[in-house]
This record gives C-alpha cells, sequence and structure tokens, in this order.
C-alpha cells in the first residue's frame, strides 16, 4: 500500500527548534566545578525531577519536594525555577529556517512537546515563531507526556490526524518510536542538514541548505 503524501508535520521544541539544557545555568552557579554541577543534575534536581513538572507537578511542590531531600542544596534548587529562562540561550536558528520554508506550504504545522505549563509562556512570550503552528500540545496542561501512547493519541483524535501522513520530529529516540507506533512517520533529529534531507526524502520541498 502506497504512503499517503505528507500534509501534517509534527515538532518537538525543545532541542529541536529552542536550545535547552540546565547546564547553561549551573555553570553559574557552579563555577569551575563541573563534577559538583554534574552531581547536582544527576542526584538532585533530576531530569526524572523535571519530568514531573512537565507533566503537571506545580513547581512549587518540586522545589519542596527537592529541598526536603536536599535541605543544604536549597538556593541551587530554587535557582531551577527562579532562573530558569538561563537555561536557554536562544533558538535553534536553523531549525527555524526549516520551519519557515514548511510554513509556505500547505502544510499543517503543529508541535508536540515537553514542557511545564508555567514556564511555557515564558517560551512563547520570546520566541515569535511559536505563532507559526495551527496548535501546540503542551505536556504540562495535558497531564501527559511523550512517550506515553496517550499523548500521541490525544494529538491524532484533537487534530483529526490520519497518522500515515503526518511526520514527526524529535530529538529523542524513545519518543520517535512511540510516534512510529501510532502509525506516524517519524524522524529522529540530529542537525538542521539531516532534518533537511529527511523531509526532502519525504517528498517536501526544502531547500538543501537555509536561504
Amino acid at each position: 500500500m502506497k504512503t499517503p503524501p505528507i500534509d501534517t508535520v509534527i515538532f518537538d521544541l525543545g532541542n529541536v527548534l529552542i536550545q535547552w539544557d540546565p547546564r547553561h545555568l549551573y555553570r553559574k552557579i557552579f563555577v569551575g566545578d563541573e563534577a559538583g554541577m554534574e552531581a547536582f543534575l544527576a542526584e538532585v534536581c533530576t531530569a526524572e525531577w523535571n519530568d514531573q513538572q512537565d507533566r503537571g507537578r506545580p513547581w512549587k511542590q518540586g522545589i519542596a519536594e527537592a529541598i526536603e531531600r536536599h535541605p543544604a542544596q536549597e538556593a541551587a534548587i530554587r535557582a531551577y525555577f527562579d532562573r530558569w529562562s538561563e537555561m536557554v540561550p536562544g533558538a535553534i536558528d536553523d531549525s527555524v529556517a526549516i520551519l519557515k520554508e514548511l510554513r509556505q506550504q500547505p502544510l499543517r504545522l503543529l508541535a508536540l512537546t515537553n514542557w511545564s505549563a508555567e514556564t511555557f509562556p515564558i517560551a512563547q512570550a520570546r520566541f515569535d515563531f511559536l505563532a507559526w503552528f495551527d496548535g501546540i500540545v503542551v505536556s504540562g496542561h495535558e497531564r501527559l507526556a511523550k512517550p506515553q501512547a496517550e499523548i500521541f493519541e490525544l494529538v491524532i483524535a484533537r487534530f483529526n490526524l490520519n497518522p500515515a501522513s503526518a511526520v514527526f520530529i524529535d530529538d529523542s529516540p524513545r519518543n520517535v518510536e512511540a510516534a512510529m507506533r501510532q502509525g506516524m512517520q517519524a524522524i529522529h533529529f540530529v542537525g538542521a542538514d539531516d532534518l533537511r534531507a529527511r523531509l526532502r526524502a519525504l517528498g517536501m520541498e526544502i531547500s538543501e541548505r537555509a536561504q
């Protein structure tokens, strides 16, 4: 059976269109102590801990929980939310250029992001290109997160998608695999040049390099 043409492109946001890494902040806090910073991120404000905020846990609750576990690190823990914007140095311009090209085509553009409902408005105010999407599904609002099947099912239902005619782009292999299990085409994002080539292979009119 022939694959239908792509009519919908779904972008992850963090580290696909927008740079995000807590190390941008914590190198300022753990000055000259890379090992201390990595230990803090591995043991105190871990990826799993941050995921809970992405799934809808209020930051106030998450911060209190971490302080209870590690009271000596209170100042550094509070910085995770209070100075959150310092984790986001800017957009990934080459990827935004691809989004701009796709915007000129008869495609529906959606975003599906694991992001706290409390910090996402900061990104919306800062990055104008987020207004280019026809819809954005934010995990913190839905209390579901990738790679849960339910959040992909929600996107499919909410936007009346034919999964076979949608392509999903994410920097996480497990999220890419989850999208494929829902019948979507999916691309593991490793860089803008590779993404251009992959989209062109799917039949989209994308230049070989940013204009």
